[in-house]
């Protein structure tokens, strides 16, 4: 937790010395991560990394804009996920990537838009089994991204309150399975910092082919990190002139950059007036 106070503290420093800047922010963003590191330790992953492309997403906040890779599945957005889903899959056939982690510096970057969708464009290939876990215990939003109701949920499960297999909750319309969360535990940290979680993840991810798990914001709470931590790699998420530089370097210095796969832009607006494969 230490950790994240730190580089809680020097992203503010240098916000106050900017003067919070506009040209601080992204759309910079990802050109900045590329200079200042993420090149990774491993080559693979740079490989990815110089040829990735920026993933362009429509206005969250409503809830059929959350699964847009369901409803629209011939759309533009749902086209860069597939991107990103190919480009993964490349990766995982040289380096095995089951669990991904969905997260973002701070609250309000598209972060579970960008679980959700990703998870369902997994799901939509053939002879995939798909699961994705809310690890939001403060303020989950899988759930209602997906008009999902549970009678049970990871909080339930980590408590040994109920089985896994009846916490898991099967989306309608695509082959894809969610863990949701129900109720809202006293104490989420440790619970998600227990061996029981650790011990799900690992379980879940000799069960399904990808296990995408949407944690919360890296400098809000030590969540991320420790779930993170379980995961084969990262995928973090920044929105085009909202996400402050500084706080995508703070939240680097969290995570162990040797799992970061790259940078979902969020928030960009689609030029084309087309949806379908972008030419």
């Amino acid at each position: 937790m230490g950790k994240v106070y730190d580089a809680l503290r020097r992203a503010e420093a240098q916000r106050s010395e900017a003067g919070d800047d506009p040209r601080a922010r992204v759309p910079s963003v990802v050109s900045t991560l590329d200079r200042a590191k993420v090149r990774v330790q491993a080559p693979f992953w740079q490989r990815w990394l110089g040829r990735k492309r920026r993933l362009v997403l429509e206005d969250g906040t409503a809830l059929n804009k959350r699964r847009i890779s369901l409803l629209r599945p011939d759309s533009f957005v749902a086209e860069q996920f597939r991107t990103l889903r190919a480009r993964i899959d490349s990766i995982s056939a040289e380096h095995p990537i089951r669990s991904i982690a969905m997260t973002s510096a701070v609250a309000g970057e598209g972060k579970t838009v960008s679980a959700v969708n990703f998870a369902l464009v997994n799901a939509m290939s053939v002879g995939r089994r798909v699961l994705l876990i809310d690890c939001d215990l403060r303020n989950p939003k899988v759930h209602a991204a997906l008009g999902l109701q549970p009678e049970a949920g990871l909080a339930e499960v980590l408590l040994d309150r109920a089985n896994l297999a009846d916490a898991i909750t099967k989306v309608e319309g695509v082959s894809l399975e969610v863990l949701p969360v129900r109720g809202q535990p006293a104490n989420p940290s440790e619970l998600l910092a227990s061996d029981r979680m650790r011990a799900l993840v690992e379980e879940v991810s000799q069960t399904y082919d990808r296990v995408v798990l949407d944690t919360p914001p890296v400098l809000a709470l030590p969540d991320a990190k420790t779930v993170s931590d379980y995961c084969d790699a990262i995928l973090l998420v920044v929105q085009a002139g909202s996400t402050a530089t500084v706080d995508i370097s703070a939240t680097l210095e969290v995570l162990d950059r040797r799992r970061v796969l790259g940078v979902v832009l969020n928030g960009v607006e689609d030029a084309s007036d087309h949806y379908g494969y972008p030419g």
